[in-house]
């Protein structure tokens, strides 16, 4: 597999202005280089800017300090439009939540990513879409609706919808945190295996250690900055 860099932060840092005028700094200097066949796990517990370099690197949001670069391009001023174009693109999301659409079969929901494809992609995507479903597990469930499946069937149809563009990138925000032990577990190691099958890096975010500690590489978000984790430091 290609040891591609796709993602590089240096320095980066994020402040918020407080409605005094006063800046509350959120992020003060992440440093990160993610390259394709990663899995990267970041643990940092509540208020530590998790949710703000989630949005960093999938570009829903701007460093006010720093360098963000993705697959050595500098992305850090990027226009609203061109990030949109790298996140349909290139940057598949799977949240805690599933957030699923409501009155939409599972095949329905692995398909709408692809409503905004073009060529092949579009005029197939029912069929790529069945295909991500079996992938995952679920190739005989496609008709059914979110709401009469287990969560962890639910999670999968999300890791299906976020992998149906083949992103390059897959940002994983608390992907076990609405599920049992036991589904949580075989959902990670599900999406562990389906992304780097694809070739994508994987980045979830938590703040439980246990799925941190399925990554490959693993750090702790905290005063700002990310700090290298070893196997015995995350206990």
């Amino acid at each position: 597999m290609s040891s591609e860099e796709l993602l590089r932060l240096t320095g980066v840092a994020r402040t918020v202005e407080l409605p005094d005028g006063e800046g509350l700094p959120i992020l003060t200097s992440v440093d990160l280089q993610v390259r394709r066949g990663d899995h990267v796990g970041i643990v940092g517990r509540s208020g530590t800017g998790k949710s703000t370099l989630l949005n960093l690197l999938g570009l829903l949001d701007r460093p006010t300090g720093g360098t963000l670069e993705w697959a050595g391009r500098n992305v850090t001023d990027i226009s609203g439009r061109q990030a949109a174009r790298i996140r349909g693109r290139d940057v598949g999301f799977v949240f805690q939540q599933f957030n699923l659409l409501p009155g939409r079969t599972a095949l329905e929901n692995v398909m709408a990513p692809l409503l905004y494809a073009s060529g092949r992609e579009f005029w197939q995507r029912r069929r790529i879409a069945a295909t991500m479903l079996d992938k995952v597990g679920l190739g005989d469930r496609l008709d059914a609706m979110p709401q009469f499946l287990s969560g962890g069937e639910q999670q999968r149809i999300a890791i299906a919808r976020a992998l149906v563009r083949t992103p390059s990138v897959v940002l994983a925000d608390e992907p076990t945190g609405a599920l049992d032990v036991e589904t949580g577990a075989m959902v990670m190691k599900l999406l562990d295996q389906a992304t780097y099958d694809s070739g994508a890096a994987l980045i979830t975010i938590t703040h439980d250690q246990n799925v941190a500690a399925l990554a490959r590489r693993r750090f702790r978000l905290a005063e700002g900055r990310l700090h290298p984790l070893t196997e015995g430091a995350m206990a």
